[in-house]
């Protein structure tokens, strides 16, 4: 059975996703068309891991990001300093060739008024990264929805990550990062701000918890 993919933004038109049954013989398809059997006892269980694995890769589409940070608190103590959170884990997809784009995101505010818990700002870095995506779209992504929901007084977002459609293919240079940063507000007006940010992002860090 087909369902809708939602969060799309207003741009997209709503779709619906072919059935389960039609992207298991899509996945047959390809492993005939790379020349291998996909009756073969290796092969034939592949199709539905194939499909189940792509429900943990793009469950981003299953999910509206203004949603996720709709609950916020106004019980601050009149905190109104930078919020940041470092080092959160990206995992997301080339649209390009489909294969992993791996790295980190830092995501900082600077609230004005109401702040969102820390753990729907890892959410939505999850939710983005797990779409097919471009590093550049994804940061301005990330940064908008922040800026969208909380109307804070600036965003600031970095995402430093590694693409295998050039580690692994193509260029073959390993060990290259891509380094992107969306800044509004505040940050992108208030040198001073943006040193701190940039200043409490970088060099090494240790572990907690």
């Amino acid at each position: 059975m087909s369902e809708p993919i939602v969060g799309l933004g207003p741009s997209h038109a709503p779709r619906k996703r072919p059935t389960r049954e039609a992207a298991e013989a899509a996945v047959r398809t390809l492993i005939e068309w790379a020349g291998d059997d996909p009756d073969r006892e290796g092969l034939v269980g592949t199709p539905d891991r194939v499909v189940r694995a792509y429900e943990e890769f793009f469950e981003g589409y299953r999910i509206d990001p203004v949603d996720l940070l709709g609950r916020t608190f106004e019980e601050t103590q009149n905190y109104g300093d930078m919020v940041v959170l470092r080092d959160v884990r990206l995992e997301s997809h080339c649209e390009h060739h489909i294969v992993p784009i791996i790295g980190k995101a830092h995501v900082a505010y600077l609230p004005s008024g109401r702040v969102v818990g820390i753990s729907k700002l890892a959410r939505l870095v999850e939710v983005y990264g797990k779409r097919l995506q471009i590093q550049e779209t994804l940061t301005a992504q990330i940064a908008d929805a922040i800026d969208e929901v909380l109307k804070p007084k600036g965003v600031a977002v970095v995402i430093e990550a590694a693409h295998m459609c050039m580690t692994t293919r193509g260029i073959r240079k390993p060990g290259i990062t891509m380094v992107t940063r969306r800044l509004t507000g505040a940050f992108e007006t208030d040198a001073e701000l943006r040193r701190d940010f940039l200043g409490s992002i970088s060099g090494s860090r240790e572990a907690f918890g």
